[in-house]
């Protein structure tokens, strides 16, 4: 039987002792569930082991091959850049391994859900039915990049979680390199008439960054006492969490790797739209195709989406 491609996990780093180590603890969880291959991880940058330590001891390990997953939310310069020269570098230092590349982790169904149970969480558990979360406006925090497109990644994940389930509204800030930032975020609920805020961290794991998003969101609260602002938890080494990136190991392995079918409807029951789960999709006919120009089903504009990667299922 052919031996699996080990399992590297790359992380950001942060200054963070409690941060890096619970990176450090998700790679051996990681480890004790996937007993029949090797499983390492190592940081870009700040925080021991470096990346190419881990790759390191997967090479003494015998590894010839492995997948490395981005343990990272959003795809940013440290995701399309940082991974693949780190990797590209010990491929030269270790002649004869190969490797595939994952996919970064967000927006995904499964964290979206654990969002939502930090929002809960947050509110006292007393977020319950969507009815009684009429009021409450969530303020999704992101880490911040010069990347326009891992900004608009932080905006596609709040979209996604205000999407079905009764929150009044959600809004994005970020905490370092892109505005708007947090003062400014709460500021921008508070306008659109916010009464109660939930300042929720789009980070896997607590760090450097979301202690400021902590301390930002404790100092505009005390200067602004008409409004309830309370602070959810970071994402956390949740199960959700060790089931997707397993899920982006074997996509990586498996060469599986999708459009955006994570959060197509399609595929995925979203909350409010569980009816479309598997609906037929119909072409949208065009004039040129037959020459009647008629729309044959109620799947206009989503026939190609959905039927371009069928097969994958």
């Amino acid at each position: 039987m052919t031996t699996p491609p080990a399992l590297l996990i790359a992380g950001h780093g942060t200054r963070d002792e409690a941060g890096a180590e619970a990176f450090r603890d998700f790679v051996r969880r990681l480890g004790r569930r996937h007993p029949e291959l090797p499983v390492a991880g190592g940081f870009i940058e700040l925080s021991p082991p470096p990346l190419g330590e881990a790759v390191t001891e997967l090479v003494e390990r015998g590894v010839r091959r492995f997948a490395a997953v981005p343990l990272m939310l959003v795809a940013a310069g440290h995701a399309k850049g940082d991974i693949p020269a780190a990797l590209a570098r010990e491929k030269e230092r270790h002649p004869g391994i190969s490797y595939s590349y994952g996919r970064p982790l967000g927006p995904h169904p499964e964290l979206l859900k654990v969002l939502d149970r930090r929002l809960d969480e947050a509110l006292g558990g007393d977020g319950g039915a969507p009815a009684d979360r009429s009021d409450v406006t969530v303020l999704l925090v992101g880490r911040g990049s010069t990347d326009p497109d891992a900004n608009a990644e932080v905006f596609k994940a709040a979209r996604l979680l205000w999407e079905g389930r009764g929150y009044a509204n959600v809004e994005t800030a970020f905490v370092s390199l892109a505005a708007p930032d947090v003062p400014s975020g709460l500021d921008r609920c508070a306008r659109l008439g916010a009464r109660r805020i939930v300042v929720l961290p789009y980070f896997l794991f607590t760090g450097v960054l979301p202690d400021r998003v902590r301390r930002q969101t404790e100092d505009w609260a005390a200067a602004h006492p008409d409004v309830q602002v309370r602070s959810a938890d970071v994402i956390g080494p949740e199960p959700e969490l060790l089931d997707l990136v397993w899920e982006r190991y074997l996509e990586a392995v498996e060469g599986d790797l999708r459009m955006n079918c994570d959060s197509c409807v399609y595929r995925i029951a979203l909350p409010g739209f569980e009816d479309k789960v598997g609906a037929p999709q119909q072409p949208h006919f065009h004039p040129d195709d037959d020459g009647h120009g008629h729309d044959h089903g109620h799947g206009h504009g989503h026939g190609h989406h959905h039927g371009a990667h069928s097969h994958a299922h």
